[in-house]
């Protein structure tokens, strides 16, 4: 679906309200027949509390409820602004939200036991690859470590306490940070302290000396740059090109209560996902709205320019990378794969996040709710990949298939 450019004299709400007649219009909304039937295909639950934290990635949640996808499948979403992926976690299991924008290693963390208490969980869907980034202290940038091979050069001859920030235990953010230290000899859980950090926090603790490096998603990588105190070493899609990143997460629970609520949830999502790849003039005008108060709380150009491909690192190099963020790519953004959910695991288990060896691919397919995701492509119109499996290269040259994971946590050189 393409987009045409509104008129530039008309209001932000004019545009979000035209955006959202002609969105459901075009996919044969309920003004025309409908997707979903007042029968047996009901959601159950008619208005869906679904949580976010304040990051670009956010974006589809947010405005499948801004622009009415929710209301083609006789829902609401009511999006929920968090403060850490903590409270994520702990109002995922109690309740309080039916659903959320969520690290994928938070999800899997909480199903396992290692990551919170333990709760059956379920990814319902992939929100977004790519589009993340670790930033270094313009501090250390100065002394030199600019990339993870002059950061391990420094480590080794100015010794002192390193300390580098991640978002949650065993979410993407650890696991990224962990894997590319490691990749350039160094052990994140030996030669390092690594503390944890809500997202919109990490600028500000960077800002007063609390950490030499982050982890984290966008906005902050490209707003410590814009602030002038930290420069971008490496984007997570130099790691893993098109790697998984959040999910919209739930409990198993929920599912088996709300199976239709489910699918109408992960299909208004899948809906957005597919409005704000379209075109640019949508992914601006996502930047527009996410950049409010009520939701990622910066300015519109902290947003923008990385969200189309834009990027610069702080030391005066400047590119366009293909790899951004993304949020659907007909659909291959966001089939919840098993062996992107078996990857976690298998880093878990790197680090000592899991102690022994589990049965990778029962887990992932206990969590990722491809039953789900596919009947809500159908209603979407989005079409499914074939296997539930992918083969991807890492930035060390390791190749990851979910064909033999026990090996593959087993293979390699540096680990807890």
């Amino acid at each position: 679906m393409t987009s045409k450019l509104p008129h530039p004299g008309l209001s932000r709400r004019s545009i979000l309200k035209a955006g959202a007649v002609a969105s459901a219009s075009a996919f044969g909304g309920l003004a025309t027949q409908g997707v979903w039937a007042a029968g047996s295909d009901k959601p159950e639950k008619e208005e869906v509390k679904v949580g976010f934290i304040p990051l670009t990635d956010c974006a589809s949640v947010v405005m499948a409820s801004v622009l009415g996808f929710d209301k083609k499948y006789g829902i609401k979403i009511v999006p929920t602004k968090e403060s850490s992926w903590a409270s994520v976690r702990d109002k995922l299991a109690n309740g309080e939200l039916d659903a959320a924008h969520a690290l994928y290693g938070l999800i899997y963390g909480v199903h396992l036991g290692n990551g919170g208490a333990k709760k059956d969980m379920a990814v319902l869907m992939t929100i977004n690859q790519n589009g993340q980034a670790i930033t270094l202290s313009k501090k250390l940038a100065d002394k030199g470590a600019v990339d993870g091979a002059s950061l391990a050069r420094l480590m080794q001859t100015d010794k002192r306490e390193y300390t580098f920030a991640q978002t949650f235990p065993t979410g993407t953010h650890a696991m990224w940070l962990y894997y590319w230290l490691a990749a350039n000899g160094i052990n994140p859980m030996k030669d390092a302290k690594v503390i944890t950090v809500p997202p919109p926090q990490m600028v500000a603790n960077m800002r007063v000396g609390n950490m030499d490096g982050f982890c984290v998603g966008e906005p902050w990588g490209h707003r410590a740059i814009v602030d002038g105190i930290g420069i971008t070493a490496t984007t997570t899609q130099d790691i893993w090109k098109d790697h998984p990143e959040k999910v919209l997460g739930t409990t198993a629970e929920w599912v088996k209560k709300y199976p239709n609520t489910a699918r109408a949830l992960t299909a208004a999502v899948l809906e957005a996902s597919r409005w704000i790849d379209a075109s640019l003039s949508n992914k601006n005008k996502m930047a527009d709205t996410i950049a409010e108060k009520s939701y990622v709380n910066t300015s519109v150009d902290v947003i923008n320019q990385r969200i189309l491909g834009r990027y610069q690192n702080g030391l005066g190099k400047t590119w366009d990378d293909p790899n951004c963020m993304h949020f659907f790519s007909d659909g291959a953004v966001n089939f919840p794969y098993l062996s992107d959910g078996m990857w976690f695991l298998t880093q878990h288990k790197r680090w000592g996040l899991l102690k022994t060896d589990v049965d990778y691919l029962a887990v992932a397919k206990e969590i990722n709710r491809i039953d789900v995701y596919k009947d809500a492509a159908a209603m979407a119109k989005v079409s499914v990949p074939k296997d539930a499996m992918r083969s991807s290269k890492l930035m060390d040259g390791t190749v990851w298939d979910g064909k033999n994971p026990q090996a593959y946590a087993a293979s390699f050189k540096i680990k807890a």
